[in-house]
């Protein structure tokens, strides 16, 4: 996990083009989604956060966003229902 406010603006467009981060997150909600995330975009620097992977940011114990990815909402929403 990598915090926005722990890097620059050039460090964190080299970190998206080399495909270090994929998705964002948010620490205090603890949400993830895409980069490209409505939702996501309207969040304080100071809350985001950023992992390479789907799986990075679940075992960091966040949960999927339910506005850009759907699907992998609905099935952490069915996991967490048994």
């Amino acid at each position: 996990m990598i915090h926005h406010i722990d890097l620059s603006s050039a460090e964190l467009m080299r970190l998206i083009r080399d495909t270090k981060i994929t998705l964002g997150g948010n620490q205090k909600l603890k949400i993830f989604g895409t980069l490209h995330c409505k939702s996501g975009k309207r969040m304080k620097p100071e809350n985001r956060v950023f992992f390479a992977s789907q799986s990075q940011a679940i075992n960091a114990g966040y949960r999927p966003c339910g506005n850009c990815m759907k699907t992998a909402y609905q099935k952490w929403i069915s996991s967490t229902m048994k």
